[in-house]
């Protein structure tokens, strides 16, 4: 144990020795254990890097041995020192993250720990840029030799190091931040990716024998893609094959679902399709395109910058704390100059709920004033643009000629209060227009958008007419009320869409009627399930045994006129649980009838019992209601993350009786890799009864298996799913999980085997690399290892690093190691004593491979296969001491990872003395 004694220049305090002794103890750990806490602390106040906590000397008589043949530890009285050198190191400032840069230090005089230097690249990753630099310091940035501290540049600024998680973090005056938003990341900063080939699959097949008939399907997606620079090629298909039943033939059939090349135009904001996508739906309703389209992507803007927030706005006497709450939640807090002040960075937080802003001055006065928030999808912030174009041809699997269109659209909001917007669409003989606004109110956030039509149907004449959208969304602190979104359009008897009218016109040109609507006949059920197969339906009625009438099928435009939509919530205190409602209503000008249906539920939770009660009732086409009654109960059956979770369902309605159901589902393994599920079911429907399922899946580093068997009254069924992903890049090719269209590849040599933190059962190859299947295109997203399990001759340099990749890319994250043998040497001198404890042994490099321990013990790594190995320390006099011994290891295979460190004996005297492995162990 080591007892270290704070120290006063003048004075040393009295107190008893135990107590002492207590304080100095808990000293000691903090310093030898880092200063972990102790940084962050700093990084909070505003201390510099340099800063090294209390003093502390430590009281060698209470190490091992009563202090004997130890070396001056004076070198650790200022906490742990940073050697001079080059780190790759987190940036944050004032607790933000910004970025990663490789961070100089140096040591000045008289100091036992290197201090960051400052350069004009690390500022503008900082996006900080000082007024009236003088030449002198601007030289000095640019002089590879100097070392320019931060608060030489700002007043009061600071920088603290975390030597234990390599980050760096920089505390900087409000008053001289830039006006940057919170996550803000610059372009120059997004990564490219590199040039990979990537290739998603999923695969599926799924067998089920009923009344005597056996049907086997199997389905197989294919997402392509090739990252060649910016552009990006994305490629979906699809191949489905199906058995023979029913008197037909084998089916099979490959369909090319879209191909697009992609990329982003950061100097614009936006995105540049070309090929088949979707229109963005925020003006107009969105539709199939194939063609060209350019369209602004809020992804390149920062979380902070999304959505809909208005600007909060004061004026603070002194260096003022501003306090945002929103249903007395804190969701924001900063500290402003005097002054007039805005915020124009809040994240967005839901629907609505009115802001509650404090400022509190420096001499302890407050105030408090109301910004009236709430939210509808139109809103934008002050200042932001929206804008989309699209040209090409509508794409729809329900049209045999796709005409050509033209849409533009565009929005801004104006102000707090005003969002405009505004857009216009062209077709074969088809034009629309709309215009609209929204407004945040103390009444709530609506919007109001009016649209004007005019289309000309073959054989049908001219059709013009009106289309009104309102939309509304509250919240109400007070009652814990929420309308989320209470939307209502009314459509006049001539107004179309663009997707309506060229229906009609797909109607007219093979000579049906475009504006009679026949009611489709209700879809074919097997078990209850609808079917969805390549079979036709007469096929399909044959194998459920069901009569196909052709009549029924639905053909004609069903033209709208009302629609209705409520999601509304309202919590019942804070243990009430809450209920909730949801409503839709439709009603149309070719045919009677509306389709309505009404929701209203209950939810709450009573420790570790989750429960929910609904109750719905539905109107169809046809007039025909049905009532529906559902509860569910879900438990967790232990504490653990591995505990499994028991839930039961109960459902009753008019058409299908009474269903019960109960489950259990559970994970395992480290990873939660392993996941399972078994299923109880009972129905009183005509012709079902008991049933049960099973059914589980694991998920690996290079893919992720599925299956599941069931079995009820009169069928059976059972499925296997496979899926995973290719991906070919400069560094080779490597197989993973499931990928979304922004991929991360870790690049860590010789760490198979290693984890990684950001998904469950990722794992480094063989071969070194990883993939990580979701990225977050613009923003920083942290990759983290576990070095737990890596061979014992591996070294991380760092065990995170962080990006910001461009929508769609492939980008490499290379993590530095070092291969080195890992080696335990008990080492005494010629006299038999044990080597001091804290010397310092290097290697015929001069690098610090380890420090002594107490018995002499040194844990290296990174040593050769044999070499020289030096120890050096200082006596009791300050004078210096140094010992040499030589070593020899045994030939290792590259390929064998080190499980266990090998141990060696020696006498550290002359170079010339020789020490063979003795034994290894763990």
């Amino acid at each position: 144990m080591i007892i270290a004694r704070a120290t006063n220049p003048t004075t040393r305090p009295r107190v008893n020795a135990a107590y002492r002794q207590i304080l100095l103890c808990a000293g000691i750990a903090a310093a030898l254990s880092g200063w972990v806490g102790t940084a962050h602390a700093d990084a909070a106040a505003g201390t510099s890097a340099d800063a090294s906590g209390a003093e502390a000397s430590f009281d060698r008589s209470l190490l091992s041995g009563a202090g004997q043949n130890t070396v001056d530890l004076s070198r650790f009285e200022h906490g742990n020192p940073v050697l001079p050198g080059s780190y790759s190191a987190d940036l944050y400032l004032n607790g933000a993250p910004v970025g990663r840069a490789s961070v100089r230090f140096v040591t000045a005089a008289g100091q036992a720990s290197a201090t960051p230097c400052v350069d004009r690249k690390l500022l503008d990753q900082l996006n900080l840029h000082p007024a009236n630099l003088s030449a002198g310091l601007t030289s000095q940035m640019q002089d590879a030799n100097a070392c320019v501290h931060i608060d030489s540049l700002i007043p009061d600024a600071s920088m603290a190091f975390d030597m234990t998680n390599l980050r760096l973090d920089v505390s900087v005056p409000q008053a001289y931040l830039g006006q940057t938003p919170r996550g803000y990341v610059g372009p120059e900063y997004w990564d490219a990716g590199v040039p990979a080939a990537l290739l998603n699959y999923n695969f599926n097949s799924y067998r089920t024998t009923s009344n005597g008939q056996s049907l086997t399907t199997a389905y197989l997606g294919l997402n392509f893609g090739l990252n060649i620079g910016p552009w990006h090629l994305r490629q979906d298909s699809t191949a489905n094959w199906q058995s023979a039943t029913a008197g037909s033939s084998t089916h099979r059939q490959w369909q090319n679902i879209n191909t697009y090349v992609q990329r982003d135009l950061p100097t614009l904001h936006a995105q540049l399709t070309m090929g088949d996508s979707y229109t963005d739906g925020q003006v107009f309703d969105s539709y199939g395109l194939r063609g060209v389209q350019l369209a602004t992507d809020d992804r390149m803007l920062p979380d902070s910058l999304r959505g809909y927030a208005p600007v909060v706005r004061g004026v603070a006497n002194t260096n003022a704390k501003v306090t945002v709450r929103q249903n007395g939640l804190v969701i924001y807090q900063t500290t402003v100059a005097p002054g007039p002040f805005s915020i124009n960075d809040l994240y967005p937080t839901g629907y609505g709920g009115n802001l509650d802003v404090t400022v509190t001055e420096a001499d302890g006065r407050s105030r408090t004033f109301s910004v009236p928030y709430a939210s509808v999808a139109q809103l934008l912030r002050p200042g932001t643009t929206r804008f989309g174009i699209a040209m090409g041809e509508l794409r729809s699997v329900n049209l045999d000629h796709q005409p050509g269109v033209l849409q533009a659209t565009i929005q801004h909001g104006f102000s707090n209060l005003l969002t405009g917007y505004a857009g216009v669409q062209a077709s074969q003989d088809y034009a629309a227009a709309l215009i609209g606004s929204a407004v945040n109110t103390r009444l709530g956030a609506l919007a109001v958008d009016l649209t004007q039509a005019h289309a000309t149907i073959p054989g049908f004449g001219s059709h013009s007419g009106q289309s009104l959208r309102l939309t509304y969304s509250k919240t109400l602190p007070e009652t814990d009320t929420s309308f989320a979104v209470a939307a209502y359009r009314y459509s006049t008897g001539g107004f179309l869409s663009l997707t309506d009218a060229a229906l009609a016109r797909d109607y007219a040109s093979r000579g049906l009627d475009a504006f009679t609507a026949i009611l489709p006949v209700q879809g074919t059920l097997i078990n209850g399930v609808q079917e969805q197969t390549l079979l036709t339906p007469a096929q399909q009625a044959a194998l459920a045994g069901t009569t196909y009438n052709p009549i029924l099928q639905a053909t004609g435009l069903q033209r709208q006129r009302n629609r209705f939509t409520l999601t509304l919530s309202q919590r019942l205190g804070d243990r009430g649980g809450s209920i909730y409602v949801n409503t839709t209503a439709s009603d149309y000008w070719n045919r009677s009838g509306s389709d309505t249906q009404f929701q209203v539920g209950y939810s709450n939770s009573f420790h570790q019992l989750s429960f929910n009660v609904s109750a719905t009732r539905t109107r169809d086409a046809l007039g025909r209601y049905d009532n529906e009654y559902f509860a569910s109960f879900s438990l967790p059956l232990g504490e653990s993350t591995h505990s499994p979770v028991v839930s039961f369902n109960a459902s009753h309605n008019e058409t299908n009786g009474a269903q019960e159901q109960a489950t259990i589902t559970g994970s395992a393994g480290a990873d939660n890799q392993f996941n399972y599920g078994a299923t109880a079911s009972h129905s009183s429907g005509e012709g079902t009864g008991n049933a049960g399922s099973l059914n589980a899946g694991y998920r690996s580093p290079y893919a992720v298996i599925t299956g599941s068997y069931g079995n009820g009254s009169g069928y059976s069924q059972a499925s296997l799913g496979v899926s995973g992903a290719v991906v070919a890049h400069p560094g080779g090719v490597t197989f993973g999980q499931p990928l979304g269209d922004t991929i991360g590849i870790i690049h860590v040599p010789g760490a198979a085997g290693a984890r990684l933190g950001n998904a469950s059962g990722l794992r480094i190859d063989r071969f070194g690399y990883a993939l990580v299947p979701y990225l977050t295109p613009y923003n920083l997203n942290t990759i983290t290892i576990d070095p737990q399990g890596l061979p014992l001759d591996v070294q991380l340099d760092a065990t995170s690093a962080q990006v910001a990749p461009h929508a769609g890319a492939v980008v490499m994250i290379n993590f530095k190691t070092e291969n080195g043998r890992a080696l335990i040497a008990r080492a005494q001198l010629q006299n038999g004593q044990s080597l001091p404890f804290g010397a310092e042994v290097f290697n015929e490099k001069g690098v610090v491979l380890g420090v002594v321990g107490q018995a002499g013990k040194i844990l290296m790594r990174g040593v050769d296969q044999s070499g020289l190995l030096t120890a050096r320390w200082q006596d009791d006099n300050g004078e210096a001491k140094s010992c040499s011994f030589s070593y020899k290891l045994p030939a290792k295979t590259k390929a064998t990872p080190a499980t266990a460190y090998e141990e060696i004996k020696v006498t550290c005297d002359r170079p010339q003395a020789l020490a063979q492995v003795a034994r290894s162990g763990s």
